[in-house]
């Protein structure tokens, strides 16, 4: 595999993807936002120079300098609105300004955090109407969580973590498989379809979310009993399949956003998210 890499959103998963690509391929990182390039050139050794060298990551915020990549991994945030619904102008803006540099047999890999069904039933056709092309037959699209974790207790960065892997189509998955397990020391796991991918993502999450809520659920009751929360799960914690978590507050961009996609789309596909709804409530 000889790719040209580019990643497009250089926050803190863009930026950490990038840096672990460009130690293998020749790696652009885009963002649309100048002061982000800007902060990253100047506390950043490893974005001082433009070069050829794949030891090298180049990043900018010139439309211009991504054409002619092979690869355009998507790495934009996925907020909600002030009615909690998913805010897909981000992705809406990133997947243009892919469509417009697509060339036959290349490859777009979505990161972003999205509910089950985003990839198919709004990206594909986003990039198909504005670059002219066939998903399958002109270029390939694949999504790939990120889980990363940077600047907590348990900090992991991409190449620390499982990658999941899908593709539009079994050589797309198996084509973008190959690629992220030529980077990520901990290895892939390659699913069959997009739609399994971005429902673990959006599992993983809700779970961590829900049983937060379970937890802080429970200290209500104990405060209001004067039992020591803590000490009570100190003696859980002696059970063998006891699963700990702390009381507290939902941190981050992920988990008191992420629930929020699963909501949505469970209300459209006409099903119940009362447990998950609950736990957003709670926490």
């Amino acid at each position: 595999m000889n790719y040209k890499i580019c990643i497009i959103g250089q926050g803190i998963v863009g930026f950490d993807l990038a840096k672990l690509f460009s130690k293998k391929y020749p790696t652009i990182g885009y963002d649309i936002c100048n002061e982000t390039i800007d902060n990253i050139k100047s506390k950043d050794t490893f974005t001082k120079k433009k070069s050829n060298s794949l030891t090298d990551l180049y990043v900018t915020s010139n439309e211009n300098d991504i054409k002619d990549c092979d690869v355009y991994i998507i790495t934009v945030p996925t907020p909600i609105d002030k009615y909690k619904k998913p805010d897909l102008g981000p992705l809406s803006l990133a997947t243009s300004t892919v469509a417009k540099m697509l060339s036959k047999k290349n490859i777009v890999i979505y990161e972003s955090t999205f509910y089950p069904g985003l990839t198919n039933d709004y990206c594909i056709p986003m990039l198909e109407n504005r670059s002219k092309m066939q998903v399958n037959k002109d270029f390939y699209v694949g999504y790939s969580p990120e889980r990363i974790n940077i600047g907590g207790v348990t900090e992991k960065r991409a190449n620390d973590i499982i990658k999941i892997t899908s593709g539009s189509n079994k050589q797309a998955g198996q084509m973008i498989n190959e690629l992220y397990k030529s980077v990520i020391k901990a290895g892939t796991h390659l699913v069959k379809n997009i739609k399994i991918a971005e429902s673990a993502k959006m599992l993983e999450n809700c779970q961590r979310d829900v049983n937060i809520a379970l937890i802080n659920e429970f200290k209500k009751t104990f405060d209001k009993l004067n039992i020591d929360t803590l000490s009570v799960l100190e003696a859980a914690s002696t059970k063998w399949n006891f699963i700990d978590f702390e009381p507290g507050l939902v941190g981050g961009d992920c988990i008191r956003i992420d629930p929020y996609y699963m909501i949505y789309k469970s209300k459209l596909s006409k099903s119940s998210s009362k447990l998950i709804e609950s736990a957003r409530e709670i926490n």
